[in-house]
């Protein structure tokens, strides 16, 4: 059973890139994360819609940045049945601290996720929390370990919007992107067991290709949401 990402080409932390001196927002401004997908074309990294229906051995990676200090983690559930920690592990970097107002890349810079598996939608589970989740923080215990590999979860097979395709000229799932993860939603036993983790208000807004979720509150325990990768 093979995963639906491959991890190729990693260096060994997460790296911030160059950015623009920013003040760190209050704590009474809504905690604001944005999130943009790559797709490598030949040797070049381009912004893509976040719905856009990937194909296998597609190389993609992500931009992340916020406006408040936390840490990252991402996790994914393949449309082969296997769930797995992406990040932060040994070969994907294992230094997951965010830092307001800088942008990081997932994986390092010089790495990239490649797409494999059945036709379907991956489901990654991206958690940012404002303290350590594993063990810098003594009122939180360390993340659990992924569980083993279960069975696929359905699959639909991706299917293009005719009015997206018609107007934008891509590929585009209309199902596929950010979700809220709801109250009555069933997580992963990983994420079950997270201490704090809960149902948060969240908004999702699309900026051209970049993703904005916004918390009204200051977070004061984990947030997670998912993204879902549609691929054939």
């Amino acid at each position: 059973m093979q995963p639906a990402f491959v991890v190729l080409a990693i260096s060994a932390v997460l790296v911030a890139l160059p950015a623009q001196p920013q003040t760190k927002s209050p704590t009474r401004e809504p905690n604001r994360m944005t999130l943009t997908v790559e797709r490598a074309e030949q040797s070049v990294w381009r912004p893509v819609d976040p719905s856009l229906i990937f194909s296998v051995n597609d190389r993609i990676r992500f931009r992340f940045s916020t406006n408040f200090d936390g840490y990252l983690y991402v996790m994914n559930r393949s449309t082969s049945g296997r769930y797995e920690l992406l990040f932060p592990r040994e070969d994907t970097g294992e230094r997951n601290r965010v830092e307001a107002g800088k942008e990081y890349v997932v994986p390092a810079i010089q790495g990239w996720f490649r797409v494999t598996g059945p036709a379907g939608h991956d489901v990654l589970y991206w958690v940012m929390s404002p303290l350590n989740l594993s063990g810098g923080a003594p009122v939180y215990r360390p993340l659990p370990p992924p569980p083993p590999p279960g069975a696929a979860p359905p699959a639909m097979t991706p299917r293009c919007d005719d009015k997206i395709f018609t107007a934008r000229g891509d590929c585009v799932d209309s199902s596929a992107g950010p979700k809220q993860v709801t109250a009555d939603e069933q997580l992963p036993q990983n994420l079950r067991g997270l201490p704090g983790v809960g149902s948060r208000e969240l908004i999702f807004m699309q900026e051209h290709n970049q993703l904005v979720v916004s918390s009204p509150a200051p977070l004061m325990g984990p947030a997670v949401y998912e993204f879902q990768l549609s691929h054939r």
